[in-house]
């Protein structure tokens, strides 16, 4: 039996407020997607198709897939305007525990565990200008025996200081939280724009060949590169459904949702392939395979070695912009989970004077800032990437389900296409889910037990709401 749509009743005490418009809405959404992984991913990507015109492509295919997403996403947003989006539309189409192991997972690793590396990311990079803010910089250290072994450095230090300043920040109220997103956002792109027009009328770069079919690479070698490729490419656009979690707060949901998925995604895919084209302006391809920082070699080789610090900065606005919007979207899954039962209570609270979900906000502070302390879970969020795409499909589902088992349902916005762009949407990432069960069945697994831990819990919740 499906829950009620328990969240949609009147709360005791404050709610939150609609005060987002379109442009808030999309500033979130690309706020959160252009964080740090299109300045480091096509190097990696190069490894496994060295071809421009193939990694262009990746690139293209990862953001019409994130469309087809986004497309989808909308109408289920505009039909449910809810505080917690994705947790929401499972909780209404397959019931309490299939919302919660998505809520659980998010909570544990998947949100947390983002914005932590993000905050260990940001210290790494004000690492190259403040070397004693560097992760390298260890200021305390313990091994006892062989089995503990912990050290901390000032740089885990900064990570846990801007997590709980942009926490502060969003906890103040959303007016700020926007304020600061939109700023970040607006800077980030129009600096990454400027370098681009920059180098490319600057002359001194050079053209470049599609070279769809790399000679040394067979048929079946490049196919099984492409799609590790475009796993790739789907980390650098994850998060693009992480404004839905927030519309509870959009003004005019119905029609400013959809919008916002929709120009947001059309603007990342497009900056993206601006962003490629500039590499391989400035690079030759050998010289692109195996870099990580590729963004840096690329600006250093067109405007000299001192450049490549502007990229730094570049990087760090990017990632304080990730972590501000992953902060202030995040809370909203747990403050809806408290509302039935499944969360800590106090979660459900909505701060009198700020209107924000203060109690979520700061618990996810707590976890995030332990999770940046104990420094080893990089490798426990590959898993949850994994879940992520599992949880994605199971939503572009529920757009199938609720139309057949809640026809009433208001929907100002259907999706363009359907059925067929929610079909593909599913296709596409059941692929992504089956190339990595077949590449990394451990990692999957690992993944999959994670989010069984959440059972337990469930059912421990679960017995306090119906004794």
């Amino acid at each position: 039996m499906l829950n009620k749509n328990t969240s949609s009743r009147p709360q005791p005490g404050p709610n939150l407020e609609r005060k987002l418009n379109l442009f808030d809405s999309a500033m979130i959404m690309m706020g959160i997607v252009i964080g740090s992984g299109i300045f480091l991913t096509t190097g990696i990507m190069a490894r496994s198709i060295p071809s421009p015109g193939l990694i262009l492509l990746a690139w293209l295919v990862g953001g019409l897939l994130t469309l087809a997403g986004a497309l989808t996403y909308g109408e289920l947003g505009a039909a449910l305007p809810e505080a917690g989006g994705q947790y929401v539309y499972l909780r209404e189409a397959f019931g309490s525990l299939v919302a919660f192991l998505f809520g659980w997972v998010l909570f544990l690793v998947y949100m947390t565990g983002g914005i932590a590396a993000l905050a260990l990311a940001f210290s790494e990079y004000i690492g190259s200008f403040f070397p004693l803010l560097s992760p390298q910089q260890v200021i305390f250290s313990l091994n006892e025996g062989h089995f503990l072994h912990y050290s901390l450095s000032s740089g885990q230090l900064l990570g846990v200081g801007l997590i709980i300043f942009l926490t502060l920040v969003n906890f103040r109220g959303l007016i700020f939280g926007k304020t600061l997103q939109n700023f970040l956002t607006v800077i980030k792109i129009g600096v990454v724009i400027g370098l681009i027009i920059l180098g490319i009328s600057l002359g001194k770069g050079q053209t470049f060949s599609l070279n769809w079919h790399p000679a040394q690479l067979s048929f079946t070698q490049l196919l099984s590169g492409f799609g590790v490729a475009i796993i790739a490419v789907s980390w650098a656009f994850d998060g693009w459904n992480n404004v839905n979690f927030v519309a509870g707060e959009i003004k005019n949901p119905g029609r400013t949702l959809p919008l916002a998925l929709i120009l947001g995604t059309i603007g990342v895919t497009l900056l993206y392939l601006l962003v490629n084209i500039f590499y391989f302006y400035a690079l030759p391809l050998p010289e692109t395979i195996g870099v990580v920082r590729i963004a840096e070699k690329a600006v250093s080789n067109l405007f000299g070695a001192s450049a490549g610090s502007l990229i730094s900065a570049l990087i760090l606005i990017s990632i304080f912009g990730a972590i501000n919007g992953s902060i202030l979207a995040g809370a909203r899954v747990y403050y809806a989970m408290a509302l039935d039962g499944l969360f800590f209570h106090r979660a459900a609270s909505v701060h009198r004077r700020f209107r924000t979900p203060s109690f979520a906000l700061f618990i996810q502070a707590g976890w995030a800032s332990f999770l940046v302390l104990i420094g080893q879970f990089e490798q426990v969020l590959t898993y949850t990437m994994f879940i992520a795409i599992i949880f994605w499909v199971a939503a572009a589902a529920a757009v199938f389900r609720l139309r057949k088992i809640k026809p009433e349902l208001p929907r100002p916005y259907k999706t363009w296409g359907y059925p067929f762009v929610p079909a593909l949407f599913i296709l596409a990432s059941l692929g992504l889910i089956l190339n990595t069960l077949i590449q990394r069945p451990i990692e999957a697994g690992a993944g999959l037990l994670l989010t069984a831990t959440g059972l337990p819990i469930y059912f421990y919740w679960k017995k306090r709401v119906n004794p």
